[in-house]
């Protein structure tokens, strides 16, 4: 277990957030959704797909301006960042974070799974036709992991410290405790921090071949769910020290399942030790938590083993649900596209429901709301766990 991100109030706090996916661009549409109950999945309509499945698609990037002094970055990644940058004002919140602490001292790191591999897959059916790549294009620029981050550190003129982290599912969950980490180690004042992740044929092609897709829209800890839908989302965050106004990050844990590549042992034992390691992390019991956001992938064994998980750590009655049937799975995205949507969780006072959920797994015994439902929120948890076991817990407070 990785020694856990301890509670210290020390002014750290996430003062802007945003997002874009399949419901919307910035604040208003998803916290609609998060009250409503609405999904943005639809019928996949990419050309191509040799098979029938829902997937969340992020309307209107094709229209966006793009850079043209960063012609060569242009993927769907970097549009769906671009979306996000402009939700909400963020792109002027950046802008003020740069101005207070300078360049130097604002750091960047971004999640991702497969960074900007639809153009890659592009490039590769344009060879098919002529022979050759075309000259223009630039793998550094578009299929490195680290690709968004440059993106932005260029576009924003930020300076200090960028990588990427890629540990599947949890990769923008981890993002955010390196900005922390970063903060609290005196090299960054600031970091602007979240993930970005793209919807592409090889993602989809993929989890079909594992046999993890289904041809419905998900349906997270429902009786008959069978696989996952995949979506696309941008979601960043701003973390500055010293900060009066804005969220807590309380605490996290990440742990290592070492058990399986892509299934996490029955009795959840490694998710359970992460959220365990968050809650000793925080300073917080059981009882402090509001809501819990599973990772809730809408697979058989995945929910289930979560569900032990939760039941060991927290008992049956804190509420929680998945927000994957509403925004679908967004891989590398996930863990900071949740958090964002927990953070609004917080603020407006809802508890989301379980979006898709219509008769809740027997086998499940936790409390997942099927329904939204207005409450005081004053601590949340995040659950966000990837293939190779890679698990991430992240404790919100107001």
């Amino acid at each position: 277990m990785i020694p856990p991100i301890e509670n210290a109030d020390r002014g750290i706090r996430i003062t802007a957030s945003t997002i874009v996916s399949c419901l919307g661009h910035g604040r208003s549409p998803h916290i609609e959704a998060l009250r409503s109950g609405r999904s943005g999945l639809a019928p996949a309509d990419m050309p191509g797909l040799p098979f029938e499945c829902f997937i969340g698609s992020v309307a209107g990037l094709d229209s966006l301006a793009f850079p043209k002094t960063l012609a060569d970055c242009d993927n769907r990644a970097s549009r769906l960042t671009l979306a996000a940058l402009a939700a909400d004002g963020f792109d002027r919140a950046v802008a003020g974070m740069r101005e207070r602490w300078g360049p130097a001292r604002c750091g960047v790191v971004i999640g991702t799974s497969t960074s900007g591999i639809e153009k890659l897959e592009q490039v590769y059916r344009e060879r098919e036709e002529s022979e050759a790549l075309p000259t223009s294009y630039s793998m550094r620029r578009n299929d490195n992991h680290q690709a968004v981050g440059a993106f932005l550190q260029d576009l924003l003129d930020l300076r200090g410290p960028s990588y990427a982290v890629s540990t599947a599912c949890s990769s923008s969950s981890k993002a955010l405790i390196d900005a922390v980490q970063l903060i609290e180690a005196g090299v960054c004042d600031a970091v602007l921090t979240g993930g970005v992740d793209c919807l592409c044929l090889t993602s989809l092609n993929g989890f079909e071949a594992l046999q993890l897709v289904s041809p419905r829209p998900c349906r997270p800890c429902d009786a008959e769910r069978d696989g996952i839908s995949i979506g696309e989302a941008a979601a960043l965050m701003i973390v500055e020290r010293d900060a009066d106004t804005g969220f807590r990050f309380v605490g996290a844990g990440e742990t290592s399942d070492g058990h399986n590549m892509s299934t996490p042992p029955e009795d959840g034992a490694g998710a359970a030790a992460a959220m365990r390691a968050t809650l000793d992390a925080a300073g917080l019991t059981p009882a402090d938590i509001g809501y819990v956001n599973l990772h809730g992938t809408a697979t058989r064994t995945n929910d289930a083993a979560e569900a032990r998980a939760v039941l060991s750590v927290l008992g049956p009655d804190v509420p929680a649900s998945s927000l994957k049937g509403a925004i679908g799975h967004t891989l590398g995205a996930a863990g900071a596209a949740e958090i964002v949507l927990c953070l609004y969780a917080l603020e407006e006072g809802v508890i989301p429901g379980n979006t898709g959920l219509h008769r809740l797994d027997p086998e499940i015994a936790v409390d997942v709301k099927a329904e939204s439902r207005s409450a005081e929120l004053k601590y949340v948890l995040s659950n966000a766990f990837g293939f190779g076991g890679n698990n991430c817990v992240v404790a919100l407070g107001r």
